[in-house]
C-alpha cells in the first residue's frame, strides 16, 4: 500500500529538522546575510515568507536550506508536494528568526535560493520577447516588470545600469516580493553592461524599442521633425510584436539615456486620454509602461497562434 500524499515530505521534515539556538551558528549567519541583500560569491539569495518559500521550491532552482522558527513550522504542511528530502529543514527561536528576517512581522520561514545564471543567448531563441531595465531604481518597480514579464510571456529579463544609476537588484528582498516569486523562474541577465547587451542583441537578430514617455513624443511630434531618428516614433499596436524583439524601459524620473534612445531601432510610446483637469495626467510610471507594451506583445503573438492553429 503506498503512502499517503505528502507523508513522504513530512518524514523529510522531521529526520532533517535539526534546531540552532546559537546566534553564531553557521546556517544562521548565511541567512542574516542573505536576506539582507548580500549574495556573496555563490550567488545564494534569501527569500522569506510562505508565498517566495513555496515559490523557490518549486521553481526548480536549488534550494540550499530551509530555516523555520517555532510560529514558523505551521507553514510546513503547505509545502510538502514541493518540499524534497534533500533540502535541509533548520529550525530556531522565533527571537532568533526575528533578528536574521528582513521584515518588520515575519512568518517565520526562509529559504537560501541559488538563481539560474542566465545569458542574453538563454534568453533569445526562437521569437524572443525580452524587456530591458535601465536604470529602474525603485525595487517595487523592478519586481513588477518581471511579474509583467513572466505573466505576459516574456523570454527573460535584463538589467543594466544608466551611466551612474543602477537598476535595483532583481533578487534583493523587496523587488522579489514585488515580483511575487517570478524572479526566480524568469531568466534574467542582471547588471549587464548596456553597450554589450545592445550588440548581443543586433547580433542576435532582436528588434530593440526604446519606451518614451508620451509627453515627450507629443513635443517631438509637434516640431515635425524629419530626421530617421525621429520618423521612427510608433504606438504599440503599430509594431509587429510577432518577431523577435526587446523593451528598453529608462529610469523612473529621466527615462532612457539619449544614446541609448536613438541606437533602438524605434520608439514605442503610450497614448494617453486627453488631459480634462489643468495639471495634465503625468505620464505612466516604468512598471505600467512596460505592463502595457508586454501585454501587447502577448495579444498579437496569442492572435497569431489562433489562426493559425
Amino acid at each position: 500500500m503506498s503512502p499517503p500524499a505528502g507523508s513522504t515530505a513530512r518524514q523529510a521534515i522531521k529526520v532533517n529538522a535539526a534546531v540552532i539556538t546559537s546566534r553564531e551558528n553557521r546556517w544562521l549567519k548565511r541567512f542574516r546575510s542573505a536576506l539582507a541583500g548580500e549574495h556573496g560569491k555563490d550567488g545564494i539569495v534569501g527569500v522569506e515568507g510562505v508565498r517566495l518559500v513555496e515559490a523557490a521550491l518549486g521553481s526548480s532552482q536549488p534550494v540550499e536550506a530551509l530555516l523555520v522558527s517555532e510560529s514558523g513550522v505551521r507553514h510546513l504542511p503547505r509545502l510538502t508536494s514541493v518540499l524534497v528530502p534533500s533540502v535541509p529543514v533548520l529550525r530556531t527561536s522565533n527571537k532568533l528568526f526575528a533578528s536574521v528576517a528582513d521584515t518588520q512581522t515575519p512568518q517565520g520561514i526562509a529559504a537560501l535560493v541559488r538563481p539560474r545564471q542566465s545569458t542574453i543567448e538563454n534568453l533569445v531563441g526562437g521569437a524572443a520577447l525580452l524587456v530591458a531595465l535601465v536604470g529602474v531604481q525603485d525595487p517595487g518597480n523592478v519586481g513588477t516588470i518581471v511579474r509583467a514579464a513572466e505573466a505576459f510571456g516574456a523570454s527573460g529579463a535584463a538589467t543594466c545600469p544608466a551611466g551612474g544609476i543602477g537598476t535595483a537588484d532583481p533578487f534583493g528582498s523587496k523587488a522579489l516580493r514585488a515580483s511575487a516569486g517570478s524572479a526566480l523562474r524568469l531568466p534574467i541577465v542582471h547588471g549587464i553592461s548596456r553597450t554589450i547587451l545592445l550588440a548581443q542583441l543586433r547580433m542576435l537578430g532582436v528588434k530593440i524599442y526604446a519606451a518614451v514617455p508620451a509627453e515627450v513624443a507629443a513635443t517631438e511630434d509637434s516640431k515635425n521633425r524629419k530626421s530617421d531618428a525621429d520618423s521612427t516614433l510608433l504606438c504599440p499596436w503599430d509594431i509587429d510584436w510577432k518577431i523577435p524583439a526587446a523593451i528598453l524601459i529608462g529610469n523612473e524620473g529621466a527615462g532612457l539615456p539619449a544614446d541609448l534612445v536613438r541606437s533602438a531601432d524605434a520608439r514605442v510610446y503610450i497614448p494617453q486620454a486627453a488631459a480634462t483637469a489643468a495639471v495634465g495626467i503625468e505620464s505612466l510610471n516604468a512598471a505600467m509602461a512596460a505592463s502595457v507594451l508586454l501585454y501587447e506583445a502577448m495579444r498579437q503573438r496569442n492572435s497569431a497562434r489562433q489562426k493559425n492553429s
